[in-house]
C-alpha cells in the first residue's frame, strides 16, 4: 500500500501553531489577529458621534442646502416662488416710508406757495391827514445873467435888493420902486463917500461926494438912517428903504416917482420917473 502525497502545505495548515511562521501569514492573519489589530485605533463610528464631527457635518449640510437653494432660484425654467406674507416689521416700515413722502410732498406743496423771504411784504400806506404839501416853486439861478444894460456888480446888488424884498412880502410894486431908486441914486452900486474916510475903509465900489451920503440908497449916517458900517452893506440899506416905503400911507397907489421921493426927500423928485422900464425889466428878470 502505497503511501497517499501530501503536500507540504496542507501539511503545515494542520499545524496551527506554526501558521504565523510562514510566509504570507501576516498578510492573511486570522481573526483573532484582525480583531486586535482594530482594538489599537479609533473606530469611523466612534468619530461620527463625537460632537465636533457632528457640528462639521450640520455646517456642510447647511452649506450644500444654502447653494442648491439659490442655483434653483436663479434658474429662469423654475416658477418664482407665491409671495409670502410680509413680516409686521416689514409692513410697519412701508407705512413709515410712506408716511414720510407724503410730508415731504406737503413741504414741497407748501414751498412752492409760500412767498419768497428776500421779498418783504410792502406795509399798506396807512391815510394821511397831513394836507399835501404844495410842489416848490422852480428857483432862478442864484446870479441870473445881466439884463437892461447892467454890468455883473450892478446885476448882483438889483438880486440882493429883490432878495430882501421878497422876503420882507414886498410886492412886486415896491420891488421896481426900490431898484428905480437906487439906479437914479448910485447907478446901483455901493458908494461910498468921500466926506467920509471911514467909508472908504470899507468894501465899496466906488466914491460919490453927495454930502455923507453912502451905500446903495445914498442914505446919510446924520439924519438917522444907520452908522456908516451898516449903511455900506447892500442887504441893510434895502431893509432900510423897503421899511421906510411901508410907512407911506397908500404907496401902492402912488406912481413910481412919487413913492421914491416920499422915501428919499430928494431935491430933483422927478428923476425916478425916468428908470421905471428898466427896473421893471430888472425885477421881471429876478422874480
Amino acid at each position: 500500500m502505497h503511501r497517499r502525497y501530501q503536500p507540504q502545505h496542507l501539511t503545515a495548515a494542520a499545524k496551527p501553531a506554526d501558521r504565523t511562521g510562514e510566509p504570507g501569514s501576516a498578510d492573511r492573519p486570522a481573526g483573532r489577529h484582525r480583531a486586535a489589530r482594530l482594538t489599537g485605533r479609533p473606530r469611523f463610528a466612534t468619530l461620527l458621534t463625537s460632537p465636533p464631527a457632528r457640528l462639521t457635518v450640520a455646517a456642510g449640510l447647511t452649506c450644500c442646502l444654502g447653494i442648491a437653494a439659490a442655483s434653483a432660484a436663479t434658474r429662469p425654467d423654475r416658477p418664482a416662488a407665491p409671495p409670502t406674507a410680509a413680516p409686521s416689521a416689514v409692513l410697519d416700515r412701508a407705512a413709515a416710508a410712506e408716511q414720510a413722502a407724503s410730508r415731504a410732498h406737503e413741504r414741497a406743496a407748501m414751498a412752492r406757495t409760500a412767498p419768497s423771504p428776500s421779498a418783504s411784504p410792502t406795509p399798506a400806506a396807512s391815510p394821511s391827514t397831513e394836507p399835501p404839501k404844495p410842489s416848490p416853486e422852480p428857483t432862478r439861478p442864484a446870479r441870473p445873467d445881466p439884463v437892461a444894460g447892467l454890468t455883473r456888480n450892478q446885476m448882483d446888488n438889483a438880486a440882493t435888493i429883490v432878495q430882501v424884498g421878497r422876503e420882507m412880502d414886498i410886492p412886486r410894486r415896491g420891488l421896481i420902486v426900490a431898484i428905480a431908486t437906487a439906479m437914479q441914486e448910485s447907478n446901483l452900486y455901493n458908494l461910498a463917500s468921500g466926506a467920509l474916510p471911514e467909508s472908504q475903509n470899507l468894501p465899496n465900489q466906488g466914491t460919490g461926494w453927495d454930502h455923507d451920503s453912502v451905500g446903495l440908497f445914498q442914505q446919510r449916517p446924520s439924519t438917522g438912517w444907520g452908522t456908516v458900517a451898516d449903511l455900506m452893506r447892500p442887504a441893510y440899506a434895502a431893509r432900510q428903504f423897503f421899511e421906510a416905503l411901508l410907512q407911506i400911507p397908500n404907496w401902492q397907489g402912488l406912481s413910481i416917482s412919487v413913492a421914491a421921493q416920499s422915501v428919499q426927500i430928494s431935491a430933483f423928485p422927478d428923476a425916478y420917473a425916468q428908470h421905471e422900464g428898466r427896473a421893471t425889466t430888472i425885477v421881471d428878470a429876478l422874480l
